[in-house]
């Protein structure tokens, strides 16, 4: 069901045709109404790029400018943002934090990415990016964790808030399957289901003024937690969860966007034959009519009604809208005895010959709320059509065969999604109702260094060797972004630079509070009596900021030192994706010497070279081995 969207109706046959000809943001719209999958979502995200670029009024779409901060890939739910957003009738743009770059953007002062104008941010952490390691049984141990754990996503918050003024979504985290001790897992302080349930918990505490908490948890409940976790795209791209399921995130994410504007609908309209009871009361009579427990279809039927009266306890308007005579249609109401909905329960009661469309017209005019404040059920498909076409503002769930899965259905498409509720939420549907019977109507943080001296990073240097082979050559070829040069070693080059006198090596591996990072970065210099000459400098970019790059230049520098050498140079080759170092020479210090467009060669002077404090302890596995 969620995978699918099976509440929205299928995508047309001539789907691209419509994306094409859509010359305005209402069109747009219409075309995002369907259970559009990944291609779909893209293709539409693109035409509402081509619109802004043409310079084209998005009308009445309400532009929303997203900034999103991950410890995992997120570029590839951008479309499926964009995309699903024109559902609610927004016109998304989304700005990416750089890859992992949460710390940056917490204490940098000033940081690129939240000196710009956002109306939201996105925080999207999973449990890869929780400084949490299990302690089964150790109370305090766990306890301690999960107070750092909450504090690092509380800072988070407040500190984008603080430097963006953007109220921030903040998403919990989705339970993982590691049930080691069955039943009693969830009650075993230290454990990760321990863990995720108990920090849930907190974070639903969090304030809620400039902070809306993203229930993912429930989202990978729906779809079934061992479907929502593909450890094998979280190894393959940092890609924090199964693809197939984006459609229904960038729908879940959107449902939130549009209710902080107060967009959330208001209304359930519902019809009566076979949608709250079986049968038709007009054929069968009251004594007909399948409803109530101890009858399968009765108890589905009985299921929709329950579903809307607690709606109508949290604040949503009921209606009815039904091709009936009024005295038949309100006889169930009145007399069946295992009905749970009742007359005093429904605001508006339309039933006539009209159709459904002009009845539900006549009751937003009563309540004195938009069509875009409705949602009709109707298990007619033809009835559902007829609304559609008629009044596309209107949200029309595409209900299944199967009147057991009503309510979920109606449930799951999020039409009244809420960020807050309140003693007066609760008796908005009473406010309406006495409106209508007189047919009138109403979002702690600290510096930088700081925050990497906690990590307790501890830094392995050490020369290329046989073990390492593997893992540098793969480095070496699939690093495109931080990599000054790009070039490409295979894996019997790489072994003979092990031994080579020319060129000194260096592959660095990263520990600190989140576990072991592995193998991060590669360095390889071709020596020189005077001068080194940096070959290859590449890092995974998972640690960037972490300041690990200082720590190889002043690593790069003592031994180039303690060589004699008076220099070190470097060349940074430019590409389309690697951009991100164009000023990577110049931070560390480094003067750029000739530039063209095919490289800059940068140099620095070793004699005059001052080392930094680093937050970090350095292991030299060279002096070690000496």
């Amino acid at each position: 069901m969620y995978e699918e969207l099976s509440w929205l109706p299928p995508v047309p046959a001539n789907f691209s045709e419509l994306v094409s000809r859509a010359t305005s943001g209402h069109e747009l719209a219409h075309c995002a109404t369907h259970a559009l999958g990944d291609n779909q979502l893209r293709r539409i995200a693109k035409k509402l790029d081509d619109l802004k670029a043409a310079g084209i009024s998005l009308s009445p779409l309400k532009p929303i400018r997203l900034g999103v901060v991950s410890n995992a890939t997120t570029q590839l739910i951008e479309s499926t943002l964009k995309g699903s957003a024109l559902r609610f009738g927004l016109a998304l743009d989304v700005v990416h934090a750089e890859f992992n770059q949460i710390a940056q953007v917490m204490f940098t002062e000033p940081d690129p990415f939240t000196q710009q104008k956002f109306d939201v941010v996105l925080v999207a952490i999973d449990h890869h990016g929780l400084p949490f390691v299990p302690s089964p049984g150790d109370v305090r141990a766990a306890e301690k964790k999960l107070q750092e754990c909450l504090h690092y996503l509380k800072a988070i918050a407040q500190a984008v808030h603080c430097k963006s003024k953007a109220h921030v979504l903040l998403q919990n985290i989705a339970p993982i399957n590691q049930s080691f001790a069955g039943s009693y897992e969830r009650r075993l302080p230290g454990t990760w289901i321990w863990f995720v349930n108990r920090l849930n918990q907190e974070l639903d505490l969090l304030d809620a003024s400039y902070t809306t908490v993203v229930d993912i948890a429930a989202l990978a409940a729906n779809v079934g937690i061992e479907n929502w976790h593909d450890p094998t795209l979280w190894h393959i791209a940092k890609l924090p969860f199964a693809q197939r399921f984006n459609p229904i995130y960038g729908d879940w994410i959107s449902r939130i966007l549009s209710a902080r504007l107060g967009r959330s609908r208001r209304c359930l309209i519902l019809d009566l034959d076979n949608t709250l009871w079986g049968g038709v009361v007009g054929d069968d009579g009251l004594d007909g009519i399948v409803i109530g427990n101890g009858n399968a279809t009765g108890e589905a039927h009985l299921a929709l009604q329950k579903t809307a009266l607690e709606l109508r306890e949290r604040g949503i308007v009921l209606a009815v809208s039904s091709k009936n005579e009024d005295s038949i249609a309100r006889s169930p109401f009145r007399g069946h005895p295992d009905m749970i909905l009742r007359e005093h329960h429904i605001a508006v009661f339309q039933a006539n010959w009209m159709d459904k469309a002009a009845n539900i017209k006549a009751i937003a005019s009563i309540l004195s709320l938009g069509l875009e404040s409705m949602v009709f059920v109707d298990d007619n498909p033809a009835e559902r059509m007829q609304v559609r076409q008629a009044l596309p503002e209107v949200a029309v769930p595409e209900l299944p065969n199967d009147p057991a899965l009503f309510s979920r259905t109606l449930i799951a498409a999020g039409y009244f999604e809420s960020v807050s509720f309140s003693e007066e939420d609760s008796k908005r549907a009473a406010f309406y109702q006495d409106n209508a019977k007189r047919a009138a109507i109403l979002s702690q943080s600290t510096d930088l260094n700081s925050y990497l001296e906690s990590l307790e990073m501890e830094a392995t240097f050490s020369p290329f060797d046989q073990m390492g082979v593997t893992r540098i050559t793969q480095l070496i070829n699939k690093s495109n972004q931080f990599n000054l040069t790009t070039k490409r070693y295979s894996e019997a080059e790489v072994r003979q630079l092990i031994d080579d006198p020319a060129y000194f090596t260096l592959q660095i591996r990263l520990k600190d509070s989140f576990g072991d990072n592995g193998m991060i970065s590669v360095i390889i210099c071709k020596l020189g009596d005077i001068t080194w000459e940096i070959d290859t400098w590449l890092m995974s970019c998972r640690v960037l900021g972490r300041r690990v790059e200082e720590a190889a230049l002043a690593y790069l520098v003592d031994h180039a030192l303690s060589s004699g050498a008076k220099k070190l140079k470097g060349y940074y080759l430019p590409t389309l994706r690697n951009t991100i170092v164009k000023e990577h020479y110049k931070k560390l210090g480094f003067v750029c010497v000739s530039a063209d467009a095919e490289s800059d060669l940068w140099v620095i002077d070793l004699t005059k070279y001052q080392r930094p404090v680093l937050p970090m302890k350095i292991n030299d596995s060279r002096k070690s081995s000496m």
